[in-house]
């Protein structure tokens, strides 16, 4: 089974990203379910549906497949109804990790996010000083709730 184990945090001076090329990702949701999440994103020229569960800790299963964009593009357009995620990425290599700094646009003006994988729960790794508060397990900034209760009106 493949495993995501995924710390975040709010991210409090986002001078960080002015150093960073970003992607714009565009994602929406063909399921919410408490167990289990189905999501379709589009970042440039690919596309991916993903399948994440329950999250236990800073852990979920996490499977994920390429599908040609056209059927992204299809399903945000007539599956995914209202709140349908748009943010811009920006990754920032840490050692053998990675940081992704998410700065959500639309419905989500205002927020900014950094996630980062990790090969185990208890890993330690270094906190930037543009770090502010961790969230990780806070169900309101998961991009799935994001995009049923956006951060305009919390």
């Amino acid at each position: 089974m493949a495993l995501e184990i995924e710390r975040k945090f709010l991210v409090r001076d986002t001078g960080i990203i002015d150093t960073l090329a970003g992607e714009r990702l565009t994602q929406g949701y063909l399921s919410h379910d408490k167990n289990a999440t189905v999501r379709v994103r589009i970042a440039g020229d690919s596309a991916w549906l993903t399948i994440k569960g329950k999250t236990e800790g800073a852990t979920r299963s996490e499977f994920e497949y390429a599908i040609p964009v056209d059927d992204a593009r299809t399903m945000l357009d007539t599956l995914c109804g209202q709140g349908v995620i748009d943010k811009t990425r920006y990754r920032l290599p840490q050692g053998e990790l990675c940081w992704e700094i998410d700065v959500f646009h639309g419905d989500n003006d205002g927020l900014v996010v950094a996630e980062i994988e990790l090969p185990s729960e208890d890993a330690v790794f270094e906190h930037p000083v543009w770090l502010g508060e961790e969230v990780t397990g806070q169900v309101r900034y998961y991009n799935s709730a994001l995009s049923a209760q956006p951060f305009k009106d919390w």
